[in-house]
């Protein structure tokens, strides 16, 4: 997906077969809708140079999720389910010019104010960069900061447990899902995990349950060639892997 366009990209569960053992088929019709939009870029326009260039950094209350002022570079990327409203993850992306420990600070004091919850496990604070888990009141959440140049480099993603809950999406405790859905207008095969998944034209998409780690796979449909990749999935993740409308494998959507 080309991350400096305004775009959509549409991903549909149809009903259809039963599913091999331990695959779960999706009964609800999900439609799953990724999009990204973004904001300024540096050099497209600067509202306000004073602040642009302020050491001090302040929330902007047109941010989906807490971001300063202070920045050449953001955009905000979403992943819903059709006919619901609130995200099942939601994604902001920014670069900032200020000093990682600044920007480090401005997070945990806005973050906090939302009622998030820094979790210790896992947590990793170097000079270059951060990464630290949060409990956010909509479910888990993560961020990592990175130095670049001079400037830092955010990336901060939300998880909403309930809407997962109810699209049926959501991995078991310790481990990941993954999410077959075939909307062409011919069979296709999923092989993974020594498993050999056929779904036909218009079938349910189907689920499965992993342990964390890297896999190869294969999708496959008639008349195309085949598409292999490595998958690496980590706890609490939910892709989605899908034949699309003309039989091209789309790549690994990461949903939640």
């Amino acid at each position: 997906m080309n991350r400096n366009l305004l775009e959509s990209e549409m991903r549909t569960v149809r009903p259809g077969a039963q599913a091999p053992a331990r695959w779960r088929a999706f009964a609800c019709g999900l439609a799953l809708l990724a999009s990204c939009m973004l904001a300024a870029t540096a050099g497209a326009f600067v509202p306000d140079l004073p602040r642009l260039f302020s050491a001090e950094l302040t929330p902007d209350p047109e941010a989906k999720l807490p971001a300063p002022t202070r920045y050449s570079y953001r955009g905000t990327h979403t992943t819903v389910v059709q006919g619901v409203k609130a995200p099942l993850r939601i994604r902001l992306e920014a670069t900032v010019p200020a000093e990682l420990g600044n920007v480090l600070a401005f997070y945990r004091t806005e973050l906090s104010k939302l009622g998030w919850q820094e979790q210790r496990d896992g947590a990793v604070i170097a000079a270059d960069h951060v990464q630290l888990a949060f409990a956010s009141p909509l479910g888990p959440a993560l961020l990592e900061l990175h130095r670049k140049d001079s400037s830092t480099t955010v990336k901060l993603v939300q998880k909403n447990a309930l809407v997962a809950t109810d699209a049926n999406v959501m991995p078991e405790p310790g481990q990941a899902k993954l999410v077959f859905a075939n909307i062409s207008k011919t069979d296709a095969t999923l092989t993974i995990n020594e498993q050999t998944i056929k779904r036909a034209a218009g079938a349910h998409a189907v689920s499965l349950d992993l342990q964390p780690g890297k896999y190869s796979y294969e999708m496959s449909v008639p008349g195309h060639p085949a598409t292999t990749n490595v998958l690496d999935v980590a706890v609490g993740d939910t892709w989605e892997l899908t034949v699309g409308p003309d039989g091209d494998a789309w790549s690994p959507l990461l949903l939640y």
